[in-house]
């Protein structure tokens, strides 16, 4: 079994901000394999693929912060590998609808995947940053990330959470790796066993 965890904050206030992009693709993700999200044992929504490869949609309803412990309660319920647990998450270090994926690193300043590494205890967590943008410097980083994406950005992030979807149905297919090799812009040497930077 897969785990695919998108984060973000629940309720309609958040819906549609750049911290939610997370939350867009896992329901992207369950929109293509017609399942549907429902109460899970954990706080958090689950959507269920079923079959020979299963996969485990999840959705924290934890906030942000304290995404880690319903996504630790979920892979210990299900006993889900560590290596078949993909998070995905903003980047506001990256360029707006870039994306990146690691096998293993540090939170790189993000909250969520923090209390993920914490709860999970390891580094070894894959995961897909995409990147929703910095915006402007003088602006407070909380406000930008809780904010919406602005009118001329919808597009291209609404094309990002497409293509994240995508690779996390490449992740549920093939493997951290082979998201890597197909969807970051450089070539993952070295750079793949080091803690992230961002």
């Amino acid at each position: 079994m897969k785990l695919i965890a998108g984060l973000g904050n629940p309720g309609p206030k958040y819906r549609g901000t750049r911290h939610n992009v997370g939350f867009d693709v896992a329901d992207e993700l369950a929109r293509r394999r017609s399942v549907t999200f429902e109460s899970a044992p954990a706080e958090a929504l689950v959507a269920r693929v079923r079959g020979a490869d299963p996969v485990l949609f999840v959705k924290p309803l934890t906030f942000m912060n304290l995404s880690g412990r319903p996504i630790a309660e979920l892979v210990r319920y299900y006993r889900v590998p560590l290596d078949q647990v993909l998070v995905v998450l903003d980047d506001v270090n990256l360029p707006l609808g870039q994306l990146r994926a690691r096998l293993r690193g540090s939170e790189g300043g993000h909250n969520g995947l923090r209390s993920v590494i914490a709860e999970l205890a390891t580094l070894e967590v894959a995961r897909l940053r995409i990147g929703v943008g910095r915006g402007d410097p003088r602006r407070d980083l909380a406000d930008h990330v809780l904010a919406m994406f602005d009118p001329d950005e919808r597009a291209e992030a609404d094309e990002a959470v497409g293509r994240a979807a995508d690779a996390a149905e490449l992740f549920a297919a093939e493997g951290i790796v082979a998201v890597m090799n197909r969807y970051n812009r450089k070539v993952e040497t070295d750079s793949a066993t080091e803690e992230d930077g961002e």
